[in-house]
């Protein structure tokens, strides 16, 4: 399921990222890589806060829906 869909305070594993190249560099350089494991903090309109590790981050509608967990 995309990251937007998914339930709050869940430990969650990267499946997927579905985008271009360039896009999942910037992301591995942010540490979410496939099979990598993350908790979604919030979520709200599309905008999705995550914790990766001990940081947060904010993913916008664009990259959230295109992110996949299980």
């Amino acid at each position: 399921m995309p990251i937007v869909l998914a339930p709050i305070n869940q430990d969650l594993k990267i499946v997927r990222i579905a985008t271009d190249e360039k896009t999942k560099k910037h992301l591995e350089s942010l540490g979410i890589t496939v099979n990598g494991s993350i908790t979604v903090l919030s979520s709200s309109g599309g905008t999705v806060v995550i914790k990766i590790k001990d940081g947060r981050i904010a993913l916008d509608n664009n990259i959230s829906t295109k992110i996949f967990v299980a």
